[in-house]
């Protein structure tokens, strides 16, 4: 059996943890690990909309993604300090709040909104499905939260699912799940999907970076993304099955 550079088979996840609370003030937080991968989710929960939201009853759910200057092999200047997002920061930002916003009931929050911040701390691949993935876990704190001060109702049902993401690709002639950087840089096929723990797909963003694969291939990669976003589902459920101290 061929072993990817970390070690790993093609079809096996990293090592995936979930650090709750990681943050004193936060209405929700998680540090989420993804191999070398650590990104940190900050759940705010705020009162008022978007102004073009503003009289409709319902609340709304947005989001924030960044990377730190050297969360990379090599230091990146802060997109603060260049005076405009990058049209990838953009288009992950956007991606995380369309994935959290598939799974909620904005009519439940009232006019409140909520803020998810997702900031890159260590990257080694697949940032944007960490992001997902365990904005979920910190979404979901945040809802509790809120909650516990009556500012949602205690029978409403926020969170209608889950949702969970990872990246698949073919490396070196192979479908390969979750892919680390080494993956990345030499994967032929790059792809990365977002589906709900009861098994819709909310997104599928595939490219093929070399060489075009065919249908064969594609249903390859989604049972592949399919079999680790159920054990991810699975891992988020643990981790918010735990009491919090």
């Amino acid at each position: 059996m061929n072993l990817r550079s970390d070690g790993r088979t093609a079809d096996q996840l990293r090592n995936v943890s979930f650090s709750r609370q990681w943050l004193d003030h936060a209405e929700g937080s998680v540090l989420v690990e993804f191999g070398a991968t650590r990104v940190l989710c900050a759940v705010s929960f705020t009162e008022g909309v978007p102004r073009w939201k503003k009289g409709s009853g319902e609340g709304w759910l947005t989001a924030e993604y960044s990377m730190l200057p050297r969360a990379t092999h090599t230091r990146n200047d802060r997109e603060s300090v260049k005076g405009k997002l990058g049209g990838r920061t953009h288009e992950i930002s956007r991606l995380i709040g369309r994935s959290l916003r598939s799974v909620i009931d904005l009519s439940s929050l009232g006019e409140n909104t909520i803020m998810i911040d997702c900031d890159v701390l260590q990257a080694d691949g697949g940032t944007r499905t960490a992001a997902i993935t365990g904005a979920y876990v910190a979404v979901a704190d945040a809802v509790s939260w809120a909650r516990s001060q009556g500012l949602v109702k205690k029978d409403a049902i926020v969170l209608r699912d889950s949702v969970a993401a990872v990246s698949v690709g073919i490396v070196d002639g192979k479908p390969c799940l979750d892919l680390h950087y080494d993956d990345d840089v030499r994967a032929d096929t790059d792809m990365n999907v977002v589906m709900t723990g009861s098994g819709a797909f909310v997104e599928v963003q595939g490219t093929a970076e070399r060489e075009p694969f065919d249908r064969g291939l594609l249903n390859e990669l989604l049972d592949l993304a399919t079999i680790g976003c159920v054990e991810l589902t699975g891992m988020q459920s643990q981790a918010l099955a735990k009491e919090l101290s």
